[in-house]
């Protein structure tokens, strides 16, 4: 049976997210502040996550920095676009906005505990590179680091596409599948720090500019 941690500090909603947990087939766990669920994680690996931000204690944006690799859908008050866009661009899988109609917060949940097959897009290896692209991480030499699922997207054409031009209209076009922040004034920023991150775990330029195109990926298959 799948298993998901619910991390709210009002018994009511967490009681009813519960209730909905169970009625689609899935166990739930419960939390009622962020040190609590920190502490949970330590002895469980649930398949994914519910989160509140507003959480006595430790706030959910600090659960969400230390969650090992599982799936969080944020489930929060706060609807303003902004701490979506962010929240989603740090690796959230998903956001729900309180109060909640219980059908679409299961259908959610649903989708994110879908099998491998149906979702999960498989390890690349290219050069001195191995991309996670479910865990939003990639290693080289025996380092890992974290990506934003934007620079994940990103990676991913650049490992797929190997020694080629990529423009920077085609980049847009073709990681808006993976990332809600597809925009062109934002495109040099994320490159920039991904650019930044592999340096840290490889002793070679992985990103080549080329000027008044695009990028093109310093990487042989």
């Amino acid at each position: 049976m799948k298993t998901v941690l619910i991390v709210e500090d009002d018994p009511a909603i967490s009681d009813l997210i519960a209730e909905v947990l169970t009625t689609g087939g899935i166990q739930p766990i419960r939390a009622y502040s962020g040190s609590e669920a920190l502490l949970v994680l330590q002895r469980r690996h649930p398949d994914l996550i519910l989160l509140d931000l507003m959480l006595p204690g430790i706030s959910g944006e600090a659960v969400m920095e230390r969650v090992p690799d599982i799936p969080v859908i944020i489930v929060s008050a706060r609807g303003e676009i902004d701490d979506k866009v962010d929240l989603l661009r740090s690796g959230a899988a998903d956001y729900i906005t309180k109060p909640f109609d219980t059908r679409e917060l299961l259908a959610r949940i649903e989708v994110q505990l879908r099998p491998a097959a149906g979702r999960r897009s498989p390890d690349l290896t290219c050069g001195p590179l191995t991309l996670s692209p479910l865990l939003q991480q990639v290693s080289a030499g025996g380092q890992t680091v974290k990506l934003t699922r934007t620079e994940t997207a990103i990676l991913k054409l650049l490992m797929r596409n190997s020694g080629q031009v990529i423009t920077k209209s085609e980049m847009l076009e073709q990681i808006s599948e993976d990332t809600p922040d597809g925009m062109e004034n934002s495109l040099k920023v994320h490159i920039s720090h991904l650019r930044a991150k592999l340096r840290n775990i490889c002793d070679q330029e992985i990103i080549e500019s080329v000027w008044g195109i695009g990028f093109k990926p310093a990487l042989k298959s």
